[in-house]
């Protein structure tokens, strides 16, 4: 357990490969907070400073629907990130528990897209969009992304081939060109391909890929399609237009999905307000106010 001072630690919440994050209250104004400090004793120079860049950048954020980061502090050479706390669970965590209504659900994505949209126009690419990293407080419907420790101030990368096994962000979420099997740049799109298989799996408590093998997993990034909303047996209550916009979000070519977080957000309110007035959801043109917030050259090849 860590003991660091001006802190009370109330309780480990998670822990994943390189992190430990707890529970705990600021003693001097008995505030709420989340630690969250490296596992390693030892760390290494990149592992600094990651930690170091997801700090400033998750203070640079300081606006709703962004976890706040309150001070970067020091635990026997180790840094330890000090966030607040308002109280959220993790959808991951919430869809063990419940399965969520069309209703529920269409809210989550339109705050979701929301706070992503605003981290798209600070010029910062997530880089780890999934159920884990979107929190909810189920009592107050407070949503924040966390989790900023693969962000990337870019406005585009390129990624370099490496082994599925060391890939920066959570494979099952991956987008294509972000695997560097594509031999495309990435820029801000690679979230909303993350984002429609986090939206998938919130419908349907599925993945759309599923393998044991890292690279069967890859594979099926880049070639396979997966079933549509729409078409599988247990989600037949799924409009058909939401399978769209959903399928929309996976497209392979980042030139295919929506081009703006503002542009998927407006789909998504004229669901929940036929949803709201009509009692169901009816087809309508997808993307008519989908407008690329910064001009990108498409990558695709033409010619024979």
């Amino acid at each position: 357990m860590v003991i660091l001072a001006g802190y009370q630690i109330l309780d480990q919440i998670h822990e994943s490969s390189n992190s430990l994050v707890y529970r705990g209250i600021r003693e001097s104004d008995h505030r709420p907070v989340i630690l969250k400090v490296l596992k390693a004793d030892y760390p290494t120079l990149a592992e600094l400073t990651r930690y170091q860049q997801e700090y400033q950048i998750a203070r640079s954020l300081n606006f709703d629907g962004i976890v706040k980061a309150y001070s970067l502090e020091t635990y026997q050479r180790t840094p330890v990130i000090i966030f607040e706390d308002f109280g959220g669970v993790s959808l991951k965590l919430l869809m063990r528990q419940r399965c969520f209504t069309l209703q529920e659900f269409l809210n989550i994505a339109i705050r979701t897209s929301e706070s992503l949209g605003k981290i798209h126009a600070a010029h910062i690419i997530h880089k780890d969009i999934n159920p884990s990293n979107i929190v909810l407080n189920p009592d107050t419907g407070q949503l924040k992304i966390i989790d900023f420790g693969l962000a990337t101030a870019l406005s585009q990368e390129n990624p370099t081939l490496k082994n599925p096994s060391v890939l920066e962000g959570t494979l099952a979420y991956m987008s294509p060109e972000q695997t560097g099997r594509m031999n495309r740049s990435l820029d801000y799109r690679t979230d909303f391909y993350s984002l429609g298989v986090t939206f998938y799996e919130l419908l349907t408590h599925r993945l759309p890929f599923e393998a044991n093998d890292p690279m069967e997993l890859v594979h099926s990034h880049i070639a396979r399609q997966p079933v549509s909303l729409h078409d599988l047996s247990e989600q037949e209550t799924c409009p058909k237009i939401l399978s769209d916009i959903v399928m929309k979000l996976m497209a392979k070519n980042a030139e295919d999905r929506y081009q703006s977080a503002w542009g998927l957000k407006a789909d998504l309110k004229a669901c929940l307000m036929q949803l709201e007035t009509k009692g169901k959801i009816f087809p309508f043109s997808l993307g008519c106010k989908d407008r690329a917030e910064t001009f990108k050259i498409p990558q695709k090849l033409y010619g024979r």
